[in-house]
């Protein structure tokens, strides 16, 4: 979940300012990110949750309806996140912000960046669903896990006309009298 709130902010804060004129907003992020940027970010955290996956299919290897979900989680997420990353972006990354300026001819850096854009919306809705997934596996583990509700309270007394005869002089419950 972690990882597509990442993602979904790239997508509305960085992504329109790298991408909007390219290739000259792509020149601004390579001067802006030069201290840290998405690579800094993404693959430990991507590491983290194929790590925390596999720990989590282990734990939970016994509960096959939870694993079923963690391990559909961890399959979206390495195809979407990890595989599409390496074929998809990975090049374009190359292309865009590693290899030296002046290398490509503008549009050739355009049809690129529209690539990119166009991609990322492969991984945002990948990210989507393996949030969605994960968070299902959680409500199920909650679920599962909570303490069982104990009713031991006694029902509640009827307290309509037997309280109200029982306390009222003169009045005998109804016997004429």
């Amino acid at each position: 979940m972690m990882s597509f709130g990442g993602v979904a902010a790239e997508t509305v804060m960085l992504y329109p300012n790298i991408f909007h004129d390219a290739p000259a907003s792509l020149d601004r992020a390579r001067d802006f990110l030069v201290v840290s940027g998405p690579s800094d970010y993404f693959p430990p955290l991507g590491a983290s949750v194929v790590l925390l996956s596999a720990v989590a299919t282990v734990l939970t290897w016994r509960h096959r309806r939870l694993r079923l979900w963690i391990v559909a989680a961890a399959a979206v997420f390495v195809a979407c996140e990890f595989l599409f990353s390496v074929v998809f972006f990975w090049p374009r990354n190359e292309i865009m912000f590693v290899d030296p300026t002046g290398t490509h001819p503008p549009e050739y850096l355009r049809q690129v960046a529209r690539e990119f854009v166009a991609g990322h919306w492969v991984r945002l809705v990948g990210g989507a669903v393996t949030a969605a997934l994960a968070f299902t596996a959680l409500l199920g583990w909650a679920r599962d896990t909570a303490p069982a509700s104990r009713d031991t309270a006694a029902p509640a007394p009827d307290t309509g006309t037997a309280v109200r005869d029982a306390v009222t002089p003169g009045r005998s419950g109804g016997s004429g009298g």
